[in-house]
């Protein structure tokens, strides 16, 4: 058995020693030094990041912020772009290249996800809303408290409760200077003497608006 064991793994290191010369075999004079920028295929913007990796050599690089990346392949060598939110994607280096560079601009497609609908509810179960829906204050949202808050009797009264402000005092104070430089070097104005006045009053007792309520 422990015979077996020793064959066995000297096979395996044979192999790979096969596998690596081989590779050592590769005529160095065929390297090519393969760059480019990937950009989306929709609006053709830069995809930051992006890994690059030779299938054949087993080997990859890491694409800057800008979408552009470097590595060395050889001819015929498959190289797989992945991104997050875009399809992986494949592509085979010529092999009929007779320079050591080539420069590619790759198009990534961009993978759409469907997410299933979903419905957010201010309630954890279908009960708890229904319960609400039942006991709810229909005449009691925000929309008729701010119209109560909001109404001519409301204003009236919260005005009647605040002190005069600087804008009023001074509205006060024009209003009698205008009076005043209105009626100078004459008898202040009173209505005593106003023949509109009377009239109205005349008026207004004929047709019982001065009766008390």
């Amino acid at each position: 058995m422990r015979t077996r064991g020793t064959l066995v793994f000297i096979f395996l290191v044979g192999s790979a020693f096969i596998s690596f010369a081989q590779k050592k075999e590769i005529n160095p004079q065929k390297l090519i030094q393969l760059s480019g920028i990937a950009v989306s295929d929709g609006s053709l913007d830069p995809v930051p990041f992006i890994t690059v990796y030779d299938r054949t050599m087993g080997r990859g690089v890491l694409a800057d912020s800008y979408g552009f990346f470097s590595l060395v392949t050889y001819p015929g060598d498959s190289v797989i772009f992945n991104a997050f939110g875009f399809k992986p994607s494949t592509f085979v280096v010529p092999d009929t290249l007779t320079e050591n560079r080539y420069s590619i601009i790759h198009l990534m497609e961009i993978d759409t996800i469907n997410l299933p609908e979903v419905t957010l509810y201010p309630w954890p179960t279908k009960e708890q809303f229904d319960a609400y829906i039942v006991h709810m204050e229909p005449y009691d949202d925000a929309i008729r408290r701010a119209q109560r808050e909001l109404s001519g009797e409301s204003l009236a009264m919260v005005a009647a409760k605040l002190d005069a402000d600087g804008s009023l005092a001074y509205g006060n104070a024009y209003n009698e200077r205008m009076s005043k430089l209105y009626t100078n070097g004459q008898l202040p104005v009173n209505n005593l003497f106003n023949p509109y006045s009377w009239s109205k009053l005349i008026q207004d007792w004929k047709q019982g608006k001065l009766k008390k309520k």
